[in-house]
């Protein structure tokens, strides 16, 4: 629905409006922290956390760097050093990277666009503990000599049980595979929130450049992502099964690792990169007092640095044996990917240099920021050339160049960030002559710590090693190096320091203190803003005179809470017309229960206690069904009343939901798992003389087909039955039979054939297919099931059919994907013989 903008109403509002606000979303204390969902609890939960594991991985640095000052130095043993650099790598890229970019979102975006909350609050609870959980339980594998030795990117053979029998690898594929899977529900709650719940007139050009990073971040995690998901199932279906999908002997290629691995690893770097942009295109305006030069060129830029990353992950595979062909046009990629990020560059430059920029120590942060980044974008073009990367290659030149796209594109933004949006957690300002001294030290520390890098690999000195002999010319490059770090870690420790110190101080009114012109500056609660304000422009705070008064005195939307809980307002994608109000869960264990659940399932599995690891998994899925139990109900009224006479329905159905557009994303995100199974299939049947190998066969029958067809059919008629719920159930039982005959007749048929995926990566590539067909027929069981309890407890109906519609949706999704899969295996052979 169209509103016209918000006319200011002068009355006072009525009396204990604002304190059943306040009531409504009180934020629990003591140890009930833990159940908190709120994004302003969760949000600094999750930074902490993450900056917590940033200390961690840069004590494993500074021990490395230590045992590489000097020549032939004994400090730490071979098999240790192995394992500090990978957990230093893994730790700092999934535990700290990734994690810090979602936790800022988490924590600015809804008040950045005007939101109470994110759409799905427990969903938000539930990803942040079981990274938590699951992150200190994978650093504490440091401590009983289990953690893997293999490096942050696994390769095999190296990692698979021949070359590492212990349990270190799989601490690696089980722990980083679910801390994945929180980074990817994480996504699906920003794609949503930042699409759905945007400030009334905030059109998605007068969206703020970070929320404009996040949305494509998030986009980009649930297509990336999944690569990594499927690649460690792989590789641990390998390792606890034999299962050679990498073993050459075997049919199976080392190479399918790093293809899958790749496709995640290198949109990774600007799926970290793009917040830290959005970010730097937040501060570098105000900071400045000019508006941000090129705004629609700056948004097209995150979408085309997006886009491009996905065409470089061979960009990491130049000295694979590639052909000609895919290493040049991945070479013009990797030139072509510094254009939309030059972009950006010159519209901060541009942005400095049109307005009066403040010396102040976010101001120093970004400029030293600008200087390290454009330097790794430089030395990224220099390894984009192939004669030059063949020669740097796995050298300590591309050691520095990672830190220095890195550490200059992320940390130095996020310090920045720090300094520049500490004020909004308890209205104090951190030490300006701190700031300073942690800048200085930073800065040098880290140039210090990592241009002699860059010489000491021109010079020879390979990756990856933990001593070198004297007399190679390396040993003053690492001994500057090495002093450098420490350096570097004494800046960040100042700061860190001054954080804490300034944390405890009592919390005051922050006030906009920078003179910014975004919404996260308007006074908040826990609530948020005292009202959702109506959007005219893309600086509100510079271009709507008085909005801070008017939203603090409640004169715009939703100013109290309508039916007497947490609440926010859905609006539309493009234009962010009102939908409908949304009625939010509050706090409750449901979610840390989940996230306690499905880690300790992943790191049970790892130790081999199947039992327990299954008692776990039962946990997680009885709390999510708990806390789903209590959604999709209908509000009190049909229809409510956000202010100034204005209603809104309290009911939206199908496409209209949030709820069904995040099942929508899952599904892709599924989706994007099989593919990479599906691409896994296709490289090694493409790599075999015959195909199938000698000895494996085909089923012939289509049955299968026609039920997993009839399933889905049969799913599509319970949705139309909503008014005679008998009809409705037994539409349902009979798409469950349908759907389970079919996955266990094609299973039995392969079976009888003498299906063995032990023998081959062919036969194993068709057993994962398989295994991911019978997952899925669980999933739907389960759903099913739900589904069947739902409509017998009454609560499926006009008004409350969200459960139905997203489990109809995502039952059509898995139907086509296993009708995708069996079409696969059966005409393959077929299509490569033609």
């Amino acid at each position: 629905m169209n509103q016209p903008p918000v006319l200011p109403n002068a009355l006072p509002r009525p009396a204990g409006e604002l304190q059943a606000l306040q009531d409504a979303w009180r934020p629990p204390t003591g140890w009930r922290r833990l159940t908190a969902v709120n994004n302003s609890q969760i949000g600094l939960y999750y930074l902490g956390t993450a900056l917590l594991f940033f200390v961690l991985a840069g004590a494993l640095a500074l021990l490395m760097r230590a045992q590489l000052a000097l020549p032939g130095n004994a400090l730490v043993s071979a098999s240790t050093y192995n394992q500090l650099f990978t957990m230093h790598g893994s730790v700092m890229m999934f535990l700290f990277a990734v994690p810090v970019v979602e936790a800022v979102a988490v924590w600015l975006l809804p008040n950045m666009l005007g939101a109470r909350d994110l759409p799905f609050p427990r969903l938000s609870a539930y990803a942040f503990w079981a990274y938590a959980i699951g992150g200190v339980a994978f650093f504490c594998t440091l401590f009983f000599g289990a953690s893997p030795d293999g490096g942050w990117f696994m390769y095999p053979p190296l990692t698979g049980k021949e070359y590492s029998p212990g349990i270190g690898a799989d601490w690696w594929l089980l722990g980083i595979g679910f801390i994945e899977i929180s980074a990817i529900a994480g996504a699906i709650e920003l794609i949503v929130g930042i699409l759905f719940t945007r400030a009334p007139g905030m059109t998605l050009m007068r969206m703020p450049v970070f929320a404009w990073a996040a949305l494509v971040m998030a986009l980009m995690v649930i297509l990336a992502f999944p690569a990594l998901i499927a690649g460690t199932l792989l590789l641990e279906l390998e390792r606890a099964f034999d299962w050679p999908f990498f073993i050459a002997a075997r049919g199976g290629d080392p190479l399918l690792w790093q293809h899958l691995f790749w496709f995640f690893g290198h949109p990774e770097v600007y799926i970290i990169f793009l917040p830290a942009a959005g970010m730097v295109s937040m501060m570098v305006p105000v900071l400045a007092g000019s508006s941000l030069l090129g705004y629609r060129a700056i948004v097209w830029a995150l979408a085309g640095v997006g886009a491009i990353s996905f065409l470089l992950w061979m960009h990491h595979m130049f000295t694979a044996g590639l052909g000609p062909l895919a290493l040049q046009l991945t070479s013009v990629a990797s030139f072509a990917v510094s254009i939309p990020s030059a972009v950006q560059v010159f519209a901060w430059i541009g942005t400095f240099w049109q307005g009066r920029p403040r010396m102040v120590t976010p101001t120093l942060f970004l400029l030293g920021f600008h200087v390290i980044f454009v330097l790794g974008g430089l030395t990224g073009v220099m390894l984009a050339v192939l004669p030059f990367n063949w020669q740097a290659h796995d050298s300590y030149f591309v050691v520095a160049h990672l830190h220095y796209v890195l550490i200059g594109g992320m940390v130095f933004p996020l310090f920045a960030g720090i300094y520049y949006w500490a004020p909004l957690v308890n209205g104090h300002r951190l030490s300006e002559r701190a700031g300073r001294w942690s800048f200085g030290l930073m800065l040098g520390g880290f140039n210090l710590a990592f241009f002699p890098m860059h010489i000491a690999g021109l010079l020879g000195m390979p990756r990856r090693v933990y001593t070198y002999a004297a007399g190679l010319d390396w040993t003053l490059w690492n001994l500057l190096a090495t002093a450098g770090a420490f350096i570097f870690a004494a800046g960040v420790l100042v700061c860190l320091a001054d954080l804490m110190r300034t944390l405890r101080r009592p919390s005051v009114l922050p006030g906009n203190l920078w003179g910014a012109d975004s919404l996260e500056w308007l006074p908040q609660g826990d609530y948020g803003v005292r009202s959702i304000p109506q959007i005219t422009s893309r600086e509100p705070l510079w271009h709507q005179p008085g909005l801070e008064l008017e939203v603090a005195d409640g004169r715009h939307w939703l100013p109290g809470t309508v039916f007497g809980g947490r609440e926010t307002l859905v609006t539309s994608p493009m234009a962010a017309d009102i939908r409908h109000l949304l009625r939010l869960p509050g706090d409750g264990w449901s979610p840390f229960a989940a996230a306690a659940g499905t880690a300790g399932f992943f790191l049970l599995l790892t130790v081999g206690w199947i039992t327990a690891a299954f008692a776990a998994a039962a946990l997680s899925l009885a709390a999510m069904l708990f806390w789903l139990w209590a959604t999709d109900r209908p509000a009190p009224s049909p229809l409510a009343t956000i202010g100034m006479g204005v209603s809104v329905p309290t009911l939206a159905v199908g496409r209209a939901t949030h709820s069904w557009w995040a099942m929508a994303i899952t599904a892709a995100v599924d989706a994007t798992i099989f593919a990479s199974f599906a691409f896994a299939h296709v490289h090694v049947s493409m790599a075999l003389d015959v195909c199938p190998p000698p000895g494996a066969k085909l089923p012939d029958g289509w049955g299968p087909v026609a039920l997993l067809t009839a399933s889905s059919v049969l799913m599509l008629g319970a949705t139309r039955c909503l008014q005679r719920q008998s009809w409705l159930r037994l539409m349902v039982v009979l798409a469950l039979v349908c759907l389970l005959s079919a996955v266990a007749l094609d299973l039995a048929s392969h079976l009888r054939l003498g299906l063995s995926p032990r023998a081959n990566a062919w036969s194993a590539s068709v057993a994962a297919l398989l295994s991911w067909q019978g997952f899925h027929s669980l999933v739907l069981a389960v759903m099913g099931l739900y589904l069947l309890a739902r409509s017998c407890a009454g609560h499926l109906r006009c008004d409350a059919r969200a459960t139905l519609d997203n489990t109809a949706l995502l039952w059509h999704a898995l139907v086509l994907q296993t009708l995708v899969s069996m079409t696969l295996v059966r005409l393959l052979p077929g299509w490569m013989g033609d």
